[in-house]
């Protein structure tokens, strides 16, 4: 692993740590008074599970083995529940304190523990709905208008498939669920812009063989995410060339006409390495362009390239609540859906998988059929 995603870890595990602390104090405090034996259960209980989802991870990162698997998988969840549990505990301790105002000490008493236990029950539905909507993937349909498209171009569709994070928790049935709908939406270009892979240790191949069955007519075209590079790009890049999906690593194509254009996610961090390869790549006046980059940003750079539209991921659409909110206060407009910036469209997809919990509360996955049209006024 490289150092900062290990800091990272590290981080997180503190901040897990301090909060299932927290929730130790508000199910001890609202549920009144236990034994000491229920007490230690329950201390020994949370205090591993609160290390779970880091340990978890880092074997992710080792092994590919079933149990590997499980084990990341009953953690994964555990961190999605928790979620729910940590922010219910803190409405707890709000209405808890609202209700001191205006209720006597012993009626308060009884209140209590219904207070927890309704906010809980809550929180276990709505832990439930997240992984049972994190599974229903929706089609969108968007039509994009681009400028200077070739005519033979006008009416046909490109199929963007973000953000699969296939590994542990996605495995091969998804991505035949995944290839399978695909298929059905006969697209005539494929579009991934990153994290196909969700950067741990997988049986690749074995990820990647539906694939082999997705052959739309002008090819499946795929530029590197942050996940991807967490792992080995050249086993992945191997992979994804044997099923027939070209990677485009700081690279552009000509396909049919229109250039598409990759640029990975490590470059696309520095603003003067991708001004530098989008000089290098972009296409020539007259030209349509689509570049794929993994991240909603770098979009003036991108526009001042000649790009026509930017397809994107990663953001998930904050996945799931209340990171929706975090993620609108960053990205904007350009969270999810299509937008413009200037002269250039931008589609950020929220991706039709999952990191992390299995779950998406707030949030839906996709995939989107995109359908090209030319802009108003050329022939």
């Amino acid at each position: 692993m490289k150092l900062w995603p290990l800091a990272g870890l590290v981080f997180v595990q503190i901040f897990l740590g301090l909060a299932h602390w927290f929730l130790y104090l508000s199910w001890t405090h609202f549920w009144g008074p236990m034994s000491p034996a229920v007490l230690l259960g329950l201390r020994w209980t949370l205090g591993v599970l609160a290390c779970s989802f880091v340990v978890a991870a880092l074997l992710s990162f080792r092994s590919a083995i079933r149990v590997v698997s499980w084990v990341y998988w009953l953690a994964a969840v555990w961190l999605g529940f928790f979620n729910f549990f940590f922010w219910a505990a803190c409405l707890s301790w709000v209405l808890g304190l609202a209700l001191r105002m205006v209720l006597p000490a012993p009626t308060l008493a009884v209140v209590h523990p219904w207070i927890c236990t309704v906010l809980t029950a809550a929180a276990v539905v709505a832990g439930l709905w997240g992984m049972v909507n994190a599974r229903w993937i929706r089609v969108r349909r968007v039509a994009v208008k681009l400028a200077d498209l070739p005519e033979h171009w006008r009416g046909r569709k490109a199929l963007v498939l973000s953000d699969l994070h296939l590994g542990h928790i996605n495995g091969v049935r998804f991505a035949e669920r995944v290839v399978r709908m695909a298929r059905e939406l006969a697209p005539d270009v494929v579009f991934i812009p990153g994290d196909l892979f969700d950067g741990g240790q997988a049986h690749i191949d074995e990820l990647l063989a539906p694939f082999a069955q997705l052959n739309p007519t002008h090819g499946i075209y795929f530029s590197s995410g942050n996940h991807d590079e967490f792992g080995d790009m050249d086993l992945y890049s191997s992979a994804m060339e044997r099923v027939g999906i070209r990677v485009l690593a700081n690279q552009a194509v000509l396909v049919d006409g229109l250039a598409v254009i990759g640029i990975g996610f490590g470059d696309a961090n520095y603003p003067i390495r991708m001004r530098a390869l989008l000089q290098e790549l972009r296409p020539e006046p007259g030209v349509a362009a689509v570049l794929l980059n993994h991240v909603p940003t770098r979009l003036p750079i991108a526009e001042e390239a000649g790009i026509g539209l930017q397809l994107s991921g990663h953001t998930h659409a904050g996945q799931i609540f209340p990171f929706t909110w975090i993620t609108r206060r960053i990205f904007g407009r350009f969270t999810h859906g299509l937008a413009h910036y200037g002269a250039m469209a931008v589609y950020t997809s929220t991706g039709a998988g999952a990191w992390g919990p299995p779950m998406r509360v707030g949030t839906e996955p996709e995939m989107v059929l995109i359908c090209f049209e030319a802009v108003d006024g050329e022939l």
